[in-house]
């Protein structure tokens, strides 16, 4: 990611449908994962096609990067892309800073709630995780704001500042004795996507975010000790998740400036082009491994320039060439898009039930047992959008 070398005067203007459009998308993604592509991709072994298509709806098992993998960078990408909007909304409606840094922390406390209530679903006991999307927003959002009144100079410190104190956390961390068995931490012995050498540091339930949740989430009443989590995620993420966030808002600076259209695209792609080309050379040297999981800061990099190249397609298509009725059913979600997430955590999985167990043999005839769940899937998607529609159409929006 690079910063502009000059300091263009930034324009207060409307909130832009290209940020609503960009959300839409990575909300998409996030519900299409009732079609089950990867499942279906597993009954096809020899499809070059399902593979492709399986391998994207999934996420990278740790080193790497899929399409499924941008979606909460994507999220908190956009977070921070809102927020200078947000600030000069609320400052035109006379709000002072000390009214908007509360709401914030407000907000923040309401968003780390209801990821612990949609987790909670079903358990017998409060759920405390705090690496999902909702909660890892919430945990950095306050520290967002209040960088929301400073200039591009200072942002770009912060993140510097961020993606290096986290290499060093666990660069420095010590690593497992040479007796440690990877199963006690839920890493099978066969499993062939661990580290060696200096990247070890960033290995499975084996780093040093890993040791802080063995301490920090074993403070909260449990029906059992906290040992592992199975995909490896860490509560640490959200201090570089507020990186990405803050990359946002810088992006977002560029789109409100009073330049051509076509400078902030050259700005964003030249931006994404070395966030992604940088983060890969610290992966390919061994310096910092590019991990989802544990969102590295390598990862920071390579996520941050995908989703700039993702706004600058979306910013040139839609508010550059005003080709805009094709984002319809993008901006109905993306303009709902904490609605759409509930909605898409509670109904997704009765939804799918529901049809299974009326309509599956009947789909089964004729489309088979192995793509059944696509078809399945796809009614899902088309009710959960058509209830955003009729909210969308209805004026109601969720907000928090």
């Amino acid at each position: 990611m690079v910063t502009s070398t000059t300091s263009p005067e930034i324009e207060p203007v409307a909130r832009l449908a290209t940020l609503d459009a960009f959300r839409g998308f990575i909300m998409l993604l996030l519900m299409a994962e009732v079609l089950q592509l990867a499942e279906v991709a597993r009954a096809f072994p020899d499809s070059a096609i399902w593979a492709f298509l399986g391998f994207h709806q999934s996420h990278a098992e740790w080193v790497g990067v899929s399409l499924h993998d941008l979606i909460q960078p994507g999220f908190s990408f956009l977070v921070g892309a809102a927020l200078p909007f947000a600030i000069a909304a609320r400052e035109r409606k006379g709000q002072g800073r000390v009214h908007i840094v509360a709401h914030a922390f407000k907000r923040a406390a309401i968003l780390i709630l209801l990821g612990l209530f949609l987790r909670s679903i079903g358990k017998p006991l409060t759920y405390f995780t705090l690496e999902d999307t909702l909660t890892q927003i919430g945990l950095g959002y306050g520290v967002l704001v209040l960088l929301g009144w400073q200039g591009a100079r200072v942002r770009w410190i912060a993140v510097a500042a961020i993606l290096i104190a986290y290499w060093l956390f666990f660069a420095l961390h010590a690593l497992p004795a040479p007796s440690f068995d990877p199963a006690s931490v839920g890493v099978p012995k066969d499993w062939t996507h661990g580290l060696s050498g200096f990247a070890a540091h960033w290995n499975k339930n084996a780093n040093a975010a890993h040791a802080f949740d063995i301490w920090f989430l074993n403070l909260f009443p449990r029906e059992q000790s906290f040992a592992f989590n199975d995909g490896g995620y860490q509560t640490l993420n959200f201090i570089p998740t507020l990186a990405t966030m803050i990359l946002g808002a810088i992006a977002a600076d560029v789109l409100r400036a009073d330049t051509r259209p076509w400078e902030k695209v050259k700005w964003l792609v030249i931006a994404g082009a070395i966030g992604i080309l940088g983060g890969a050379a610290l992966d390919w040297i061994g310096l910092c491994p590019v991990v989802k999981r544990i969102w590295t800061p390598s990862w920071v990099l390579v996520s941050g320039g995908f989703c700039a190249w993702i706004l600058a397609v979306l910013y040139t298509l839609i508010d550059w060439w005003g080709w805009r009725r094709w984002a319809f059913p993008l901006l109905v979600i993306g303009m709902n898009s904490i609605a759409a997430y509930v909605l898409t955590e509670v109904l997704r999985e009765p939804l799918r039930d529901l049809f299974k167990a009326h309509i599956g043999l009947l789909t089964m005839k004729f489309v088979g047992a192995a793509v059944q769940p696509v078809l399945s899937g796809a009614l899902v998607l088309a009710i959960l959008w058509m209830v955003l529609l009729h909210m969308y159409r209805r004026g109601i929006f969720l907000k928090v």
